[in-house]
């Protein structure tokens, strides 16, 4: 079958687009979803029904709130060494007061990637689970239509108050009474992003009309974007969130009332990497601190712990309790129970029986066998023992088996809620396997057809024949079919959860089976005619085979294997080491390469040999045949032009020879010189060692060398006035150098003082 470049490359545009929707359904899993939150039922379950006639539970509504006014400041990229580590202590001190000997509990909480800021909200504020497909949407942040909390706030009465981050009022729009929101593209602003929500403070804390107060601050996360997390600028950043807090913790102990207390949450939506970044899932870009802080909670004695951790999704489920709201149905996070210990036991148990029921109804719409979940076995059976303690609770038994049994009762909640938010998170993070490799390997193949037709498609024609049409009369072709749907069919029948390849329809299903054996049968019959045309003889034995070299092997092999390293985050983020090793490999391959052609193949190929003294004996009888005579002056010339050109060859052949070694000695060089990637950024290297202050005079005389290299390279072809002005310039920049303390002059010894004295003054600009 003939086929013309620009319709082959479209039928492989075609096919490919095909491949990659395949893939990218697999990739991007479905989330957990329960119905949406206008066909949500507005009724709570009951208490459970206690054994026997006659006993009913009068308790059927949804717990009154525990709190009266709630204050959710999200610090981003506030990671959990910023509070609980030594930078904490120093430039947080009130907050480390509080959570060291104040009322309040402290977590660490962990965000499941990607660590980005819009999913991380959602994760606060529905308990879902976002997946990667969030980050995509995450410049243009549509409405949340899933049930969250901010919602069932608003639909309750609540009145709502955000100033921060625009993401929220696009999140959220008109769920707020007020709201200023700030743009978060502009991360050279350390300030005025925070000044802008702090402005806004002093007049609302005087207020009286608002349940809940939302603030997000930007700026802690500009400054790791800008100078990672051990800048300098980052303590005292982390000085005005502290006084911040503790404005707004007064404010709130001032206003409490004697009913309800008020609550303030402290919490960030992400970390921050070594280098700043965010994204991953390093320890530093996932734990992030979780605080509650209230005149309701036991006043923290003994000695300080570590503090336990948490998912970020609990929260929601945590603040909707405390709220007294339903918990938004998508949830999957748990309720954190300390910040509800000190509730008696009647209520402890109808708080976790809530979460128990919403977990155990969203497992119920999302999976076919959920009775068969060990969470949702462990729940009904906690349930029971929680209706024997209703039973005996609702008789009067104020004895010591009522408080024991409703320990071991919240004890099997605890153990269910944990088995089914686990449950739930793994559907969330399950890829579709089946779906991917569908669509990798229709990727693979169309790439290969691709590969073996460039030297066609490249020609001046560009006009080739694909080999379709035997193929698809081949053994081979219908042996490959019965082959891809025989495994189809025993994927599918066993595959525990869907699988959306499986759900098309058979007759896709067969048509892209289909399709794949028939790229297969392609590429093999291109293959087998590429190793026939090989095989043949050349018309004209002087001209070489058309074989490929060692180096058109390895430069095809790296360029492909360069390509499949970017489908991982973690080679994009190292992808210099590809660099070093394909570079590394290529000067040897390069260096065998010239050895051979300079030194084996005149020895060793007799063809080489043979050819050169045919080539010689013929330019001999020609020049018989045409009597010309040479003079012995021209041929002394002629020698003396021989032997130098021979010089020059043999010069050449050692440079070049010499050439890839220099290259690997450079390469090594540079690499020593600046530690880059995300792994080994921290590691000293050559350029650390030459700014340190104590190798100044090494960087002056390096500095120096370089320009006076630059000088003699230059001025051979410059005139008088241009040497004159380039030398006044060049003189310049090492005076510049030198002015600002980079470098020094000869004459001078003072550069350990020069450099005390400029960390004195960045010491002192610090502290203003």
């Amino acid at each position: 079958m003939r086929l013309r470049s620009g319709v082959f490359a479209s039928s492989c545009l075609l096919v490919q687009a095909l491949g990659v929707a395949l893939f990218l359904r697999g990739f991007f899993p479905v989330p957990v979803r329960s119905l949406p939150r206008r066909e949500a039922r507005a009724d709570s379950p009951a208490e459970p029904a206690p054994p026997g006639p006659g006993v009913v539970s009068n308790w059927t509504k949804i717990p009154a709130p525990l709190f009266n006014k709630v204050v959710i400041v999200l610090i981003d990229a506030l990671r959990d060494d910023f509070v609980f580590g030594s930078k904490g202590k120093q430039f947080m001190p009130y907050t480390t007061q509080v959570v060291e000997k104040g009322t309040s509990y402290s977590f660490i909480a962990e965000a499941k990637p990607p660590t980005v800021t819009m999913p991380r909200i959602k994760a606060l504020m529905t308990g879902s689970i976002p997946g990667f497909i969030d980050v995509v949407v995450n410049l243009n942040s549509p409405a949340l239509l899933d049930d969250n909390l901010i919602w069932q706030a608003k639909a309750a009465g609540k009145r709502i108050i955000f100033y921060g981050d625009d993401t929220w009022v696009k999140l959220f729009p008109k769920h707020f009474m007020e709201y200023d929101g700030t743009t978060s593209f502009f991360v050279s602003d350390f300030t005025e992003v925070d000044d802008n929500v702090t402005r806004h403070l002093d007049r609302v804390l005087k207020r009286e009309d608002w349940d809940i107060l939302i603030l997000h601050y930007l700026g802690l996360d500009h400054i790791g974007h800008i100078s990672g997390p051990n800048s300098p600028l980052v303590g005292p950043k982390l000085r005005e969130m502290d006084n911040i807090l503790k404005k707004i913790h007064i404010s709130l102990l001032s206003k409490e009332e004697a009913s309800l207390p008020n609550l303030l949450v402290v919490c960030g939506d992400h970390g921050m990497s070594e280098t700043g970044s965010h994204g991953g899932s390093s320890e530093g870009e996932v734990h992030t601190p979780l605080l509650f802080i209230s005149s309701a909670f036991e006043k923290r004695s003994g000695p300080l712990t570590q503090p336990e951790r948490v998912q970020q999704t609990d929260l929601a489920s945590t603040l909707a309790v405390g709220l007294g709201l339903p918990i938004s149905r998508n949830s999957v996070g748990n309720l954190i129970l300390p910040v509800v210990g000190g509730k008696t036991m009647r209520e402890q148990l109808r708080f976790v029986h809530l979460n128990g029921f919403q977990l155990s109804r969203l497992l119920q719409e999302n999976t076919p066998a959920y009775e068969k979940d060990p969470g949702y076995e462990h729940f009904k059976i906690a349930e029971k023992s929680h209706g024997n303690w209703i039973k005996l609770y609702l008789e009067g038994n104020n004895s010591e088996i009522l408080l024991n049994l409703g320990k071991k009762v919240l004890k099997q909640y605890l153990e269910a809620l944990k088995t089914l938010s686990s449950s739930l998170s793994k559907q969330v993070a399950q890829y579709d396997m089946y779906s991917m490799m569908v669509g990798t390997v229709i990727i693979m193949e169309v790439l290969l057809l691709l590969l073996l037709s460039v030297p066609k498609a490249l020609s001046k024609r560009a006009e080739f024949e694909v080999p379709l049409s035997p193929p698809l009369f081949s053994l081979l072709f219908y042996l490959m079919c019965l082959m891809l749907c025989a495994v189809h069919v025993i994927v599918c029948t066993s595959a525990e959860s869907l699988c959306y390849f499986c759900s098309m329809s058979w007759l896709t299903a067969v048509g892209v089976m289909m399709l794949i054996s028939a790229l297969m049968c392609a590429i093999l019959s291109a293959i087998a005619k590429i190793f026939e045309n090989s095989r043949l003889p050349l018309k004209n034995p002087a001209v070489s085979s058309s074989s490929w070299s060692e180096i058109d092997v390895l430069i095809l092999a790296g360029t492909i294997g360069h390509v499949l390293s970017l489908g991982a985050s973690s080679f994009i983020e190292e992808e210099h080491q590809t660099w070093y090793f394909l570079i590394n490999t290529l000067c040897l391959v390069l260096c065998q390469e010239l050895c051979r052609n300079n030194f084996l193949l005149k020895e060793c190929d007799p063809k080489h040999s043979t050819n050169m003294k045919q080539n010689f004996d013929s330019l001999g009888e020609t020049s018989d045949c045409k009597n010309i005579d040479i003079p012995a002056a021209d041929s002394s010339k002629l020698d003396k032009a021989t032997s130098s050109s021979e010089f020059m060859k043999g010069s050449h052949k050692w440079i070049s020879l010499a050439t890839p070694w220099i290259i690997l000695i450079c390469c090594r060089l540079l690499r020593s010189l600046n530690q880059t990637g995300v792994q080994w950024a921290h590691r000293p290297d050559f350029g650390h060692w030459l700014t340190s202050s104590e190798h100044k005079p090494e960087l002056s005389l390096l500095a120096a060398v370089s320009l006076l290299m630059i000088f003699f390279l230059v001025q051979r072809r410059c005139s008088l006035v241009s040497k004159i002005a380039m030398a006044l310039g060049l003189l310049g920049v090492y005076s510049y150098r030198a002015a600002v303390g980079n470098v020094i002059f000869p004459w001078q010894h003072g550069g350990k003082d020069i450099s005390k004295l400029q960390h004195e003054e960045h010491r002192i600009m610090g502290s203003i």
